[in-house]
């Protein structure tokens, strides 16, 4: 009987609503974040007036956005823009949901940069971490004072980045073999993109395929050729580099994520993130 009445008892709803002063500029603004048990049915016809970020942690759910449609099983989130008409509902006994809400004037660049410019449904394997980012921030918060909303803003930009990283969206899909594939060569890149030397030959000599199929496996999942999501994944790491050491100069990062020569390097941020490596940094 006790089991019983465990089992009715719902979980509480983890929440936190941040309020930073005014007079902080921080490039990302965290208004919101949390575990809800039980997902209510949610309708906003003038949108939300922050970026919202939901993904199902158990059970599934639909969203609607501009009429169309989509299911929220587990391993799934919607990126939703300010503003965007759009509603969502449990389609099971139970929608288990974490969110996410912020914004900030750094936001939008920060979406370009990795290839999102309009809300998207993402979905990502089981084992990436995405599945359990908010809940371990959650739990920080939880047992760490954070008044000024610095570690949070700083994890949102970790998270945003993550999710450019393990998940695929959009009309984006893969197959569970080129997933294999993919991960594989990205996996051989995470590994050697300090490496100056390296170029589109080597990218195909990983994998047993033909050029013109690893090209059409990138294309389909990233939007991007082997080569340029190489680029890209160059200028990731650097931005990490730039954000973790203010003592770290431009041209040791330069060296550090592949480039030999300093000005290609401050020219190919600035193309892909859209401000030099030293104003970015200036942002975080």
């Amino acid at each position: 009987m006790k089991k019983g009445i465990q089992a009715m008892i719902s979980l509480p709803h983890r929440r936190f609503v941040l309020t930073p002063s005014d007079a902080q500029q921080l490039p990302i603004i965290v208004e919101s974040l949390g575990h809800n048990p039980n997902q209510e049915k949610i309708w906003r016809q003038d949108g939300y007036p922050y970026y919202h970020w939901i993904q199902t942690a158990k059970g599934e759910g639909t969203i609607t956005i501009g009429g169309k449609t989509t299911n929220i099983p587990p391993h799934t989130g919607v990126l939703l823009f300010p503003r965007i008409p759009h509603s969502y509902e449990t389609v099971s006994d139970i929608w288990e949901t974490q969110y996410l809400t912020f914004g900030g004037p750094a936001v939008e660049g920060i979406l370009a940069s990795i290839g999102i410019r309009e809300p998207a449904v993402f979905r990502w394997q089981p084992e990436a971490p995405l599945s359990s980012f908010i809940e371990k921030l959650l739990d920080r918060l939880e047992s760490e004072t954070d008044v000024l909303g610095l570690a949070v803003s700083s994890e949102t930009y970790r998270f945003l980045i993550t999710l450019s990283r393990y998940a695929l969206y959009g009309n984006r899909t893969a197959s569970a073999g080129n997933l294999d594939k993919i991960r594989t060569i990205v996996e051989w890149m995470e590994s050697h993109y300090e490496d100056p030397g390296i170029g589109l030959k080597d990218i195909a000599s990983v994998l047993p395929v033909s050029g013109r199929r690893l090209n059409a496996v990138f294309q389909e999942t990233f939007g991007l050729s082997p080569y340029a999501y190489f680029i890209h994944l160059r200028i990731r790491k650097a931005k990490e580099m730039l954000i973790a050491s203010s003592s770290v100069t431009v041209k040791e990062v330069a060296q550090k994520v592949g480039f030999r020569d300093t000005s290609h390097f401050v020219a190919t941020f600035r193309k892909h993130v859209g401000m030099p490596p030293e104003q970015f940094r200036k942002l975080h």
